[in-house]
């Protein structure tokens, strides 16, 4: 199931940022059509609208007070990456993934985020290291405040930067395309269950550890394994420590 974003800020922008209200009231820049998109978008990023939920458009007209065409060329571009669906004599609906899609999505960002890792641990600098360290160290502070969207936020940056150093190239492109196009919502994630968010951020810990050691074999070991854990959380609810 492809999936593309309309943009890399659209997808970084909080959900809490995106509004609901009319688009009157809003008065935000950029088409109406963009707005209903963001809106939805971020709907069902949060769950607001869970996977398979009915998408219901004279419904998001009147909500977001625009006309049915903004709302159809939205779903048309959320349909294009893969996030609604349409089914014959249903009509539009949330998207879901199969446990399939999930295990295959899952082994590709193994195998391209350890190789990430690996390049990083052989080239990493101190100066790249010092934006890593403030990235996990955003990363705590997120998870003390038992924030899960600035968990997910600040885990995101902080493997970000680790691919942007490893393959600014060629693999951060790559990297960058994967996570913008098969975003996980929020309730998906590690990030809203707190005992699997705290192995979360402590398996951060231990690579920025490897990384800092330069130890590229350690760092794509345990990146792959840690993108395993996530897989496995997401799958069945339980996070196995990369360690094991």
């Amino acid at each position: 199931m492809a999936r593309r974003s309309k943009s890399a800020a659209a997808t970084a922008a909080p959900i809490a940022a995106i509004s609901g209200e009319a688009y009157g009231t809003v008065k935000p820049p950029g088409s109406r059509a963009s707005y209903v998109q963001d809106v939805l978008r971020s709907e069902i990023l949060s769950g607001t609208m869970p996977p398979g939920a009915p998408i219901l458009q004279d419904a998001i007209a009147e909500r977001l007070g625009v006309s049915i065409t903004p709302v159809r060329e939205a779903l048309r571009n959320l349909e294009s990456v893969g996030l609604v669906v349409y089914e014959a004599n249903f009509g539009a609906k949330v998207a879901e993934f199969t446990a399939a899609e999930i295990e295959e999505l899952y082994t590709l960002r193994a195998t391209v985020e350890g190789l990430a890792a690996r390049l990083a641990a052989t080239s990493i600098t101190e100066a790249e290291l010092g934006p890593l360290r403030a990235a996990h160290q955003e990363l705590r502070q997120a998870s003390a405040d038992g924030d899960p969207q600035a968990m997910a936020a600040a885990s995101r940056r902080f493997h970000d930067r680790i691919a942007r150093v490893g393959g600014r190239s060629i693999i951060a492109r790559h990297l960058g395309w994967i996570w913008e196009t098969h975003p996980v919502p929020i309730g998906q994630s590690v990030w809203s269950h707190p005992e699997m968010a705290a192995h979360a951020v402590e398996s951060n810990a231990r690579l920025l550890a490897l990384l800092e050691a330069r130890d590229a074999d350690g760092a794509e070991k345990h990146m792959i394994a840690q993108v395993r854990s996530a897989a496995t959380a997401r799958l069945t609810g339980n996070w196995q420590p990369a360690d094991e």
